[in-house]
């Protein structure tokens, strides 16, 4: 079908897309910014009536949601700009393809190669590594191998805020800490402190997350880690707040649920 200026204007100049659900606004000037493509071809050879649309009345696209970002990018500036370490740029090329982009395809398959060249000139020792040596490496670098691995500890606490903002003696009251990770690894860090009442006679190389401790003090748990090796890699919290009566001016009780994950 030949192209037709009562085609192109009777799309918006706004043009609403659902890309794999994701939602993307652009201009139509961008979508048919690159003669004989995909989007060219739907958004200048077509009417709106025979596009597909998802149920809020925006084109749709059955595709990669996410790497789209960087085609409307190229399609914007015909500049391929990539974030560090993307690891996603064969899958890129793919919808490259798809969009039938092939000056974009070409980068990337461009970037594939010397990405490939890198790789292959590193150290010529590890590239002649036997799979034999290589697959034993994985083996020693495996989750609790030779002491490696991670432990999450987690606690539920609460404290009370008065009316005149201050904690009562209540503050981080620690119901219990529990303990995560692999059965050998927190039995060699806790030892005879840990309960496991609600996960016994588990094999050492099998994970858990029903151990707790029998102590209250999160010191006590970080100083037995610390010993250990193990440092610190990640945190987080959830809290919520509730008053003590209907009265607003009393006192309110805060309760939260924090992780740690240490790491050796």
């Amino acid at each position: 079908m030949a192209h037709t200026d009562t085609q192109t204007s009777s799309f918006p100049e706004i043009v609403e897309l659902n890309v794999g659900g994701q939602v993307y606004v652009t201009q139509l000037e961008t979508l048919t910014a690159v003669p004989n493509s995909l989007l060219w071809t739907k958004f200048t050879q077509s009417s709106p009536g025979e596009l597909p649309k998802d149920s809020k009345g925006r084109f749709f696209f059955d595709r990669d949601g996410f790497l789209f970002r960087y085609i409307l990018d190229y399609l914007r500036d015909s500049e391929l700009v990539l974030p560090d370490f993307f690891k996603e740029r064969r899958r890129l090329q793919k919808e490259a393809d798809f969009y039938q982009l092939p000056d974009l395809t070409w980068r990337l398959a461009a970037g594939n190669k010397d990405s490939c060249a890198e790789d292959s000139s590193g150290d010529p020792e590890e590239a002649e590594l036997s799979p034999a040596t290589a697959s034993s490496d994985r083996t020693l670098r495996s989750p609790g191998a030779n002491g490696f691995g991670y432990i999450t500890i987690g606690y539920r606490g609460s404290y009370t805020i008065g009316r005149d903002i201050q904690a009562d003696a209540k503050f981080r009251r620690v119901a219990r800490i529990t303990v995560c990770g692999k059965i050998s690894l927190v039995k060699e860090v806790f030892g005879d402190t840990l309960n496991e009442s609600r996960d016994p006679d588990k094999q050492p190389d099998k994970y858990t997350s029903r151990y707790y401790l029998k102590f209250n003090f999160l010191e006590q748990a970080f100083d037995r880690l610390a010993e250990a090796g193990f440092h610190m890699v990640a945190c987080s919290s959830t809290g919520t707040c509730a008053y003590t009566s209907n009265d607003p001016s009393e006192d309110k009780i805060w309760t939260s649920y924090t992780e740690y994950v240490f790491s050796r």
